[in-house]
């Protein structure tokens, strides 16, 4: 360990405890904190003497690791908000995805590195506000395709199911060939996608007089199966009583709109 990460190792252990500990690594002194992200993953921080002063950042960690969990190349408008209220709160800076904040040798070494322990640790939490619902990402995507191949739609459609009761569709497409009705299947967690699975039977099999009174009529089950949530029981139940389709194949999902 070198002179200045014994010296700052001493500063973290006065002031702040021994569960922040660091050693030399590439250059930087990592800090380790005693914060995690939510699958367990220590939240290590990296510190580097720049231009007279310090430079504390998570090395782009912390927003890796958000998009690793989302599975969707582009953060929602929400997602972003939360993320810029939190960098707001805590002074933090991001540049080029890295979590900054450039401290001055006379200011509080301990108080940064705990702001930005915070900061990366309240970011990371933003994975919980949509690990239990259908992703948005995937719906505006569908949104974007559907205009693109300028086949007419609604969203959020309700339809009176046999039972009596009012069935919402995700999109319901009209084509000279056929109407289709989509349930779309996006979900971050194993047990709620097949809650989910077993609602989206549910509601194709209420609406099963449809087939039979309307034979242009097409029942889709769209699998985003970017997300590694789903089984070959999911698959097979939802096969009885729709067509299946995948978001990574979207040319044959489109197929299924006009053929």
């Amino acid at each position: 360990m070198s002179t200045v990460c014994q010296e700052i190792a001493k500063t973290i252990g006065k002031t702040i405890g021994e569960l922040f500990t660091c050693s030399t690594v590439n250059g930087f002194i990592r800090i380790r904190t005693p914060y995690l992200y939510p699958d367990g993953d220590v939240i290590d921080l990296f510190l580097k003497e720049k231009d007279g002063q310090y430079v504390l950042t998570d090395l782009g960690e912390t927003l890796r690791w958000l998009h690793m969990q989302t599975r969707s190349p582009k953060r929602s408008e929400k997602q972003e908000t939360l993320i810029q209220d939190t960098l707001l709160t805590h002074g933090i800076e991001r540049s080029r995805g890295m979590l900054i904040l450039r401290i001055q040798k006379e200011e509080n070494l301990a108080s940064a590195i705990t702001r930005l322990s915070q900061a990366a640790f309240r970011i990371s939490d933003i994975w919980f506000t949509f690990k239990t619902r259908a992703f948005k990402p995937i719906i505006e995507d569908i949104v974007e395709l559907l205009k693109e191949t300028q086949i007419p739609f609604e969203q959020d459609k309700k339809i009176t199911g046999s039972s009596g009761r009012s069935r919402k569709l995700d999109f319901y497409t009209q084509h000279p060939r056929h109407n289709s009705l989509i349930n779309v299947l996006s979900i971050g967690s194993k047990t709620v996608a097949n809650n989910r699975v077993d609602n989206v039977f549910s509601a194709w099999s209420d609406l099963s007089y449809l087939k039979q009174s309307e034979s242009n009529s097409r029942f889709i089950s769209l699998f985003d199966d970017r997300l590694d949530v789903w089984n070959s029981g999911n698959i097979r139940l939802l096969e009885k009583v729709s067509d299946i389709a995948y978001w990574s194949r979207r040319e044959e999902f489109k197929e299924m709109l006009v053929s």
